[in-house]
């Protein structure tokens, strides 16, 4: 019985997988990085709503309105990472 496409195709997956296991973690990083681009490149954005701009502008307007309310993304990665005090 000849094999269908998709059992082919879970095959091939099976090896690239078993090889990327070989890889070191800084090359499967790079992968992984090389892939993300390669989706994001892609990628075909939908033009926004007239609503969703308009969300939008409001948050930015919001955000420049009350910049004792902003954090850099510094901020946040350093809330994120740190140790429960």
């Amino acid at each position: 019985m000849a094999r269908s496409r998709i059992e082919y195709r879970n095959m091939n997956i099976t090896a690239t997988l078993n090889e990327i296991a070989t890889l070191s973690i800084e090359e499967r990083i790079d992968l992984v990085q090389a892939i993300w681009d390669g989706i994001a490149a892609e990628q075909n954005y939908p033009d926004l709503t007239q609503t969703q701009k308009q969300e939008l502008d409001r948050r930015i307007e919001d955000s420049q309105a009350n910049l004792e309310n902003v954090m850099t993304w510094e901020e946040i990665k350093a809330l994120a990472i740190a140790p429960n005090s």
